[in-house]
């Protein structure tokens, strides 16, 4: 039986977006699992209600319902100890904890100020009203200002990757040679903006983009099939 996963969607059900439900999309891939995947909206909050929260991913795995990216991720290899492990030993989950850290504090923001108006006008009428109020009283301006100059902005977020570029320089993934769920949660943030926005976000010469791009090919080009935006 395949796992459902509601999967954040835009006003076009196949345009998602959700850097953490990216997370999620590519851990089940690298668990080589077969997922039906449910678009949901920011106001459809009756229809993971069962859930008990209100944010996606949330997955539901025969009778079993789990939410938030990483405790997907420590379920999966707990209940598919079989297939390939995302975390695969206390020190790769240390270091893809540092990881989720900087991603989120680091990454996220960075791509925010460069990507938030875009995703506003992708957003269902519905949706439109909630995002904006929600975001502009978090930011304390308008989304216009906010994503405001963007040519300044995209070269203070080029010098931020300078760490990943590094690595990347002297191997293909963060996990060494082959992907684990470190690279996917630093990987759902590039795909959160490649869905929703036209920033060229990378040079064409930087190892980080050339990493994208193996990621964007895995699992039978899983994320560079996904509607979005060239790169």
């Amino acid at each position: 039986m395949a796992i459902t996963l509601y999967d954040l969607a835009a006003a076009d059900a196949d345009r998602r977006f959700s850097p953490f439900c990216w997370r999620t999309r590519m851990a089940l891939a690298h668990k080589d699992l077969e997922v039906d995947s449910v678009p949901w909206r920011f106001t459809e909050t009756d229809k993971i209600a069962f859930s008990g929260q209100g944010k996606v991913p949330v997955i539901v795995d025969g009778g079993k319902t789990v939410f938030d990216s990483w405790t997907i991720a420590d379920y999966l290899d707990a209940a598919y100890p079989d297939r390939p492990p995302l975390l695969a030993s206390p020190r790769e989950r240390a270091l893809a904890k540092f990881v989720g850290a900087w991603t989120d504090t680091v990454l996220h923001p960075g791509l925010a100020r460069l990507i938030m108006a875009d995703v506003w006008a992708h957003l269902d009428d519905k949706a439109k009203p909630y995002f904006r109020e929600s975001r502009e009283k978090r930011f304390g301006t308008t989304l216009e200002a906010f994503c405001a100059d963007r040519d300044s902005k995209l070269a203070a977020f080029r010098q931020s990757l300078t760490p990943l570029r590094a690595t990347l320089q002297a191997q293909p993934y963060l996990g060494g040679d082959g992907p684990d769920y470190a690279d996917y949660i630093v990987f759902g943030g590039f795909q959160w903006a490649r869905v929703i926005s036209t920033v060229q976000l990378l040079a064409a010469d930087d190892p980080v983009a050339a990493w994208r791009q193996r990621l964007l090919d895995a699992f039978d080009g899983l994320a560079g099939k996904a509607k979005g935006y060239p790169v």
